[in-house]
């Protein structure tokens, strides 16, 4: 590898391009570029097609860490490394901007999701605060300090200032994602003892894997910075900065999905509702606390004329059933198709009349 300090190196900071003859590490250059555009492409594309809705920070800060981020920045450096432009400040440009979108865009992925394993507000506070904080006193002069050892005619008290603020801007980024991860550990591990259900303990490994992979690349991104290997340390950046947004991508998503199931059985708990492990509670879209109200069927006076009293019929309100829309005309009760002939007079009053000369008549025979 190249060291930032030999023959072969990028001059001091990030001024000027490769001037190495190794056919190797030119190849290690466009490889690790080429990885890093083909994840940050394939999250773009994912990204738009699971999401049905574009909105939110999570869906924000995954597009704009992968499109405004890790491809510019990864541009931004081949362009730079292999001389393909003498437009200095072009390759600049899209390297910072990606720095910027990718490093902090990547803190902010994590931070959008954290609230669902911690529940506690004050805490969540003060992690957006360090991510701005961090954001401010370790981009804005790291970014002077780039433009100057690359475009000032005074350059080398930039590139002397540069080299010292990537080191402490790579180990505060660095504290920044352990600080994070480690809350999500340090959660994850709490609700791994509470909870023994298995796919929910699944997913939680998940997440507590995902997390300490971010700590070992962050301690490897770390290491090569120290060793000076700036090339290596510039690009294999973006790749690992690419791998950690599809894992947080691939996992978060459960995560969201996981507290979803628990918010739902824990709703249906208090209304005393429990379904079986291989029922998919996030599918049922009915009341299943209570059973669905019976139809009952409106019933007429001449149906059964021997078990209804005389009485409901004198009773009987006349005006009800135009009030409930039921017509005498259309109406059928005998699930046949309707039909728009015209019934003969069944009133209450008619009715009692009939029924009180067919009992007059039984009475008196001949």
């Amino acid at each position: 590898m190249v060291n930032g300090t030999g023959a072969d190196a990028p001059g001091n900071g990030i001024t000027g391009g490769y001037s190495g003859q190794s056919l190797g590490i030119k190849i290690t250059i466009a490889t690790f570029a080429g990885i890093a555009w083909y994840n940050a492409l394939e999250l773009i594309i994912l990204v738009f097609v699971t999401f049905s809705q574009y909105r939110g920070l999570y869906f924000w800060s995954l597009l704009v860490s992968a499109s405004i981020g890790v491809v510019p920045y990864s541009l931004g450096f081949l362009l730079k490394f292999f001389k393909l432009t003498t437009v200095t400040w072009l390759s600049v440009t899209l390297l910072t901007i990606g720095w910027w979108c990718m490093v902090t865009g990547q803190s902010i992925v994590l931070y959008s999701r954290l609230h669902l394993v911690l529940r506690n507000p004050s805490v969540l506070k003060r992690v957006l605060w360090m991510i701005i904080i961090d954001a401010i006193i370790l981009h804005i002069p790291t970014t002077v300090l780039t433009y100057g050892s690359n475009l000032a005619s005074d350059r080398q008290g930039y590139i002397n200032g540069y080299n010292v603020m990537e080191k402490i801007q790579m180990t505060g980024f660095c504290l920044q994602e352990f600080i994070i991860s480690g809350l999500y550990i340090w959660e994850t591990t709490k609700l791994l003892r509470l909870d023994r259900d298995q796919g929910k303990r699944k997913i939680m490994y998940q997440l507590l894997a995902i997390n300490l992979i971010i700590i070992l690349m962050d301690l490897g991104l770390l290491i090569v910075e120290y060793l000076d290997y700036y090339i290596m340390e510039t690009m294999l950046k973006g790749v690992v900065y690419s791998i950690k947004l599809k894992l947080e991508f691939a996992v978060l998503g459960k995560l969201v999905h996981l507290v979803h199931i628990q918010a739902w059985k824990a709703e249906s708990t208090n209304n005393q509702t429990d379904f079986p492990d291989f029922v998919d509670a996030t599918r049922v879209t009915s009341d299943v606390t209570h059973a669905p109200p019976t139809v009952r069927r409106r019933s007429h006076p001449w149906m059964d004329s021997e078990d209804v009293s005389i009485a409901m019929f004198e009773h009987g309100d006349p005006t009800r059933d135009q009030e409930t829309g039921y017509s005498n005309v259309s109406h059928s009760w005998s699930g046949e198709t309707h039909t728009n002939h015209t019934l003969p007079d069944m009133s209450p009053v008619h009715c009692t009349d009939s029924l009180r000369k067919l009992r007059s008549d039984s009475s008196h025979p001949g």
